[in-house]
């Protein structure tokens, strides 16, 4: 008989537990040969590296694997002023005071970087530095040292613009790294960088900063706070317009109007060739073209106007106005303004500044109107070449392909990628390749006459003529707003980049390089002690001796010390001769 249900009396304990089905059987994992342990993208685990990106006046750090750093920061906190500059002491104790000066503050950032941006513990973590080509190598000592000091296990350097190249995918480009002080080119094959072919140029950040600061100070105007309320209802504010004062002009608020207000313009056409086109040819006639961007004319004669006032502000590289033409020259000045005034379409803004101590009796702040034509063709300075020195941003790039093989031209022509802070300017990347175009345009023989008679004229130089029948294939990889492509190899790279902002790029491919567990060339801290050990600085009072014992037996990496690669070996012609029986 089967027994009938009964009901229970009372609730009885309900005791979960876990059901025991047999999980999925997961492949083993085995720990890496480098650590310790397991774990490969743990926040708080030791195989995330920290990825430092130092420039000179802004530093990005954060953790590999992420795709954006933690932090940003000034590097100076207090002035924005940068740690380094182009030039160096000559004199060998004020090198030394410089050095000096230079280590406290990278100790300050490096310090910084881990208790205050990460939060973590510096001897737990491995460190990717990325570092720009020329980085001076007393610097990378400097950072070197200061960081085994606070014993992180390793140090690697990789080199800036091949992670950038990284970052987006490719392993073959020809990378431009617009920064503040200097702008880079540097073609990079098969993931190996072309260090030969390096080609520089000063017109970066730091050209414009001070470029952008002469024309406020020449063509901007400033209305001080007015001295009481009454004033400022009754008195209208052209009466209270005066020129720029220099105290109001400070790093931060230029800053500012360059990273917020500035842009980079359409090239603006003209019927006629104004690079053979003086001042003082043209002082007669009117001016309804705009000039070209590839002269001088609004860089050098802007800040040639401004050099008796703000001699330390002036960016003059080719002066085109004698000295003693000083009244044609602000004349021909005021044409240009007024030429750029007609053609822009960019307003004119207002700005709300701190006055100057002297002007501090009134009510609130002062305000600064920045011209619009100002904010369009201040970057216009990057553009313009025909100086040795300082090539503009697209002869850097012509420079660097003509430098190349010729089988790998046409490979890096269609994969430029532009990456650091300057090349965030809106317009930048696609004016770049406008400018490309036009450098690679035929040069015009109707200015050209016989120097003797009777005599036929030489041949014209044509800087670029090797490289023009490249420019169907020209494309940059991160350009937002790309050209119709002229051939099917420009069609599949233009734009074809990841959207990552050109600034971030480095730190980006630092960032995927620390996950993916490559790099360059790492410097573990045993190394570095053991280079170290026979080397003891309290026992030297001489700091330059000890700077040049120290990078005498220095073992980081440096492309300027090492041998190139040894190609392939000579072919042994004889042989091959009796080989096919010749």
């Amino acid at each position: 008989m089967s027994s009938s249900p009964t009901t229970p009396r009372a609730k009885t304990a309900f005791t979960p537990t876990t059901p025991a089905t047999a999980r999925v059987s997961a492949p083993q994992v085995h720990s890496s040969p480098h650590y310790a342990t397991t774990r490969r993208h743990s926040l708080y685990g030791v195989e995330d590296r920290v990825v430092i990106d130092p420039g000179s006046r802004i530093w990005k750090v954060g953790f590999s694997g992420e795709g954006r750093p933690r932090d940003v920061f000034l590097a100076n906190k207090k002035s924005g002023a940068p740690l380094w500059n182009l030039r160096r002491a000559t004199d060998l104790t004020e090198r030394a005071e410089e050095e000096k000066s230079l280590e406290v503050s990278l100790q300050s950032c490096l310090r910084s970087v881990f208790h205050d941006s990460l939060l973590t513990d510096p001897k737990a973590r491995k460190v990717i530095l990325v570092e720009h080509p020329l980085l001076p190598l007393y610097i990378k000592d400097i950072i070197a040292r200061i960081l085994f000091e606070s014993h992180v296990p390793s140090v690697s350097f990789a080199s800036s613009h091949l992670l950038s190249l990284f970052a987006v995918g490719r392993i073959t480009g020809l990378v431009l790294d617009c920064g503040h002080l200097e702008s880079a080119a540097l073609p990079i094959f098969a993931a190996r960088p072309l260090y030969p072919h390096l080609r520089t140029t000063p017109l970066a950040g730091a050209r414009l900063t001070s470029h952008l600061r002469a024309l406020l100070l020449l063509f901007g105007t400033y209305l001080p706070p007015p001295a009481s309320l009454s004033a400022a209802m009754n008195v209208p504010s052209a009466n209270r317009a005066t020129h720029v004062p220099q105290e109001v002009l400070v790093d931060s608020v230029i800053e500012e109007i360059k990273t917020r207000c500035c842009f980079v313009g359409e090239v603006l056409s003209s019927p006629i060739d104004t690079r053979e086109i003086t001042p003082a040819e043209d002082e007669e006639s009117e001016i309804d073209f705009p000039p070209s961007s590839d002269t001088t004319h609004s860089g050098s004669d802007f800040s040639h106007a401004g050099r008796e006032s703000v001699s330390e502000f002036s960016v003059v590289s080719n002066p085109r106005v004698p000295p003693s033409d000083a009244p044609r020259g602000e004349n021909h000045l005021q044409a240009l303004a007024t030429m750029y005034t007609r053609h822009s379409t960019a307003t004119d803004l207002h700005m709300r500044v701190v006055p100057p101590p002297s002007q501090q009796t009134g009510t609130g702040r002062g305000t600064l109107i920045i011209p619009g034509w100002v904010r369009e063709r201040a970057a216009e300075v990057l553009f313009e070449g025909g100086d040795v020195d300082e090539a503009s941003v697209a002869e850097v790039i012509l420079d660097a392909l003509l430098k190349v093989p010729v089988d790998l031209r046409k490979t890096l022509a269609s994969s430029i990628l532009l990456c650091g802070g300057t090349a965030m300017l809106p317009g930048f990347i696609p004016r770049l390749h406008l400018e490309i175009l036009r450098a690679l345009s035929p040069p015009s023989a109707a200015s050209r006459h016989p120097t003797r008679p009777n005599k036929p004229l030489p041949p014209q130089y044509d800087r670029y003529a090797s490289l023009r029948t490249l420019i169907p294939y020209f494309a940059i990889l991160n350009n937002p707003s790309p050209p119709p492509p002229m051939s099917d190899r420009a069609k599949a790279h233009a734009g074809k980049a990841p959207a990552f902002s050109p600034a971030t790029l480095s730190w980006v491919g630092g960032s995927l390089a620390g996950s993916l567990k490559t790099g360059g060339a790492e410097v573990s801290r045993e190394r570095w002690d053991e280079a170290n050990t026979k080397h003891d600085p309290d026992q030297s009072m001489d700091v330059s001796a000890d700077f040049e014992d120290r990078a005498a037996s220095n073992i980081l990496p440096d492309w300027t010390r090492t041998p190139l690669p040894v190609g392939a070996p000579v072919a042994n012609v004889f042989r091959i001769m009796a080989e096919v029986g010749v």
